[in-house]
């Protein structure tokens, strides 16, 4: 069944964790036997090959490069003219994958139609697709450079990530959008992005919904009620979306799949983590919706964590074909799981991508 991925950090495994995504995964892994200055080395999930042969011919790749103020604990660039100068970096890396004939950007609606056909008629020979997303605005200096980033084909935004940001509150932090953050939003709408709500704290949530009338997803979260971290989204919050015709897509970082996760110590096997997982969440926003119209796949694998903090049953970014099955298991249809595999982001995107 053909996937789209809602969420993978392309880039940033190829810049900053010197990954060659054109390789396949065991290659990479080989490359990266003895290596021990990050968790993941030698267990990475994600290369184009692997996606591949998963069938999964279009994404939403992101570029990501936090600015943290003074006192902010969190690693990342130390002025907004660096991170915008690493999302350039990263930007390049696609833009080479292109020129090497291994993926397509689609910044339109022809595009999309073109690339969707191509696709169909002969996967092996066509580039794997993608949609530039940016992970937190901090690199965004001023609005300028929102527009410039819109001319190099970006896509969709997402005004935090972790921590206190320039424009939101993110993920472990507590605040509002401020006169920034609303200015963002209003010139977000202007160029008819997409904006990402994933990782904004909840004051941040409900502040943006209170202003901004655009189009709008989550592209990697999960939900609340299985594991109550403020990185999940609520029913409230859930619901909320929904009601604005988002599509959600659901994620498969462990710590986000089942509840007491301590990093460093429980394993898959230990806490017996698998796709199941996924399924009860996709299950949950389901029901919430009355229907299976509004959730989707946003994985992050490789976001920072390999098969040390992925399900049991996954091996690579390929066995994203387990779903369907465990789907029909479940009792849904082949429509429904069609909308949920690929079907329900297509859609949005042919709605809300520029003519």
């Amino acid at each position: 069944m053909f996937i789209f991925d809602a969420h993978l950090d392309l880039s940033m495994n190829a810049m900053e964790w010197n990954r060659d995504l054109t390789l396949p995964v065991s290659e990479i892994r080989k490359k990266e036997k003895g290596m021990v200055d990050k968790p993941d080395r030698g267990k990475n999930t994600v290369s184009l090959d692997a996606m591949r042969k998963g069938n999964i011919g279009l994404c939403v790749a992101t570029q990501i490069a936090r600015y943290v103020k003074p006192g902010n604990k969190l690693p990342g660039w130390h002025s907004p003219q660096q991170a915008w100068a690493q999302t350039q970096g990263q930007l390049a890396w696609y833009k080479a994958m292109e020129d090497a004939g291994e993926m397509i950007q689609v910044s339109n609606k022809k595009e999309l139609t073109a690339h969707l056909k191509a696709w169909k008629n002969d996967k092996e020979n066509t580039p794997i697709g993608y949609i530039l997303s940016l992970e937190g605005a901090d690199s965004i200096i001023d609005l300028s450079y929102l527009q410039k980033s819109y001319d190099q084909g970006l896509r969709a935004i997402g005004p935090a990530h972790y921590g206190p940001g320039t424009y939101a509150f993110g993920t472990d932090s507590i605040g509002g959008i401020g006169k920034k953050g609303k200015e963002l939003l209003k010139e977000i709408e202007g160029l008819r992005l997409i904006l990402d709500a994933t990782h904004l704290c909840d004051q941040s949530f409900w502040e943006t919904m209170d202003v901004y009338e655009g189009a709008i997803w989550a592209s990697h979260n999960n939900c609340r009620k299985f594991v109550d971290h403020n990185r999940q989204f609520s029913d409230d919050q859930l619901k909320e979306l929904i009601n604005r015709n988002a599509v959600i897509g659901m994620a498969l970082d462990a710590w986000m799949m089942v509840p007491n996760w301590v990093r460093g110590k429980s394993t898959p096997e230990s806490t017996g983590v698998s796709l199941l997982h996924m399924i009860q969440n996709i299950d949950h926003v389901c029901q919430l919706a009355g229907n299976s119209l509004h959730v989707g796949i946003g994985t992050d694998l490789d976001g920072g964590f390999g098969l040390e903090q992925s399900p049991k049953d996954l091996d690579t970014i390929a066995d994203l074909q387990k779903i369907p099955g465990l789907l029909k298991d479940k009792g849904y249809r082949k429509e429904d799981i069609e909308n949920i595999m690929s079907n329900n982001f297509i859609r949005f995107l042919e709605k809300n991508l520029p003519n």
